[in-house]
This record gives structure tokens, C-alpha cells and sequence, in this order.
């Protein structure tokens, strides 16, 4: 069974060895659209320039950026939460040590 290979599918990815686009059969004579060659479709694909290549490795690095930061405030946030914490247990211990102080001093 002989199956050409389709737009979607074709038989080889080589662009060079792909049959040449032909133009359409209901078009009139003398289209102003120009037969599309693969020459064309390789220029296409070889358009993309380095800094094009490099967008998704940016945009991963600036995410990971994002991420470092918000690890960070949320570190800040937890250390905080746990120096008040501290500092109430503190004032409590104090307040607990002024009142059994003047409970002796009373007696």
C-alpha cells in the first residue's frame, strides 16, 4: 500500500526532500500568488534567531527569580511571627517574675 505523507504528516520532516507546494486548481491563470516552493518553508524555519531560542530559558530563570523572592518573604514572615511570639512569652514571663517579686516583698 503506497500512503503519501499529508500537510500534517508528511513522509520525511527533511523539508528539502518534501514534494514542492503545488498551486491550487481553482485559482485563475495569471494568480497573484507565487508557487511555494520548499525553499521557502526551510527559510521559514530557519528565521528563528538566538535570542528566539533562548525566550523559554529566560523566562524559566525569571519565574525561578520570582520564586527565590517569595521564598524569602515568606521566611521574613515566619521569623517575625516568631520573634512576637518570643517577645509575648517574654512580657508573660516578666509580668509572672514582677508579681511573684512583690508577692514576697508583701509577705
Amino acid at each position: 500500500m503506497n500512503i503519501t505523507g499529508t500537510i500534517d504528516h508528511p513522509l520525511t520532516l527533511d523539508p528539502t526532500k518534501q514534494a514542492p507546494m503545488k498551486p491550487s486548481t481553482h485559482e485563475p491563470a495569471g494568480s497573484p500568488f507565487e508557487d511555494v516552493t520548499t525553499s521557502g518553508a526551510n527559510d521559514s524555519r530557519q528565521n528563528r534567531t538566538r535570542e528566539m531560542q533562548l525566550i523559554p530559558e529566560a523566562l524559566a530563570r525569571a519565574h525561578m527569580h520570582d520564586r527565590l523572592l517569595e521564598a524569602d518573604r515568606e521566611r521574613r514572615a515566619i521569623r517575625l511571627a516568631t520573634a512576637q511570639r518570643m517577645q509575648r512569652r517574654a512580657e508573660r514571663a516578666s509580668m509572672r517574675a514582677r508579681r511573684a517579686l512583690a508577692m514576697a516583698v508583701m509577705q
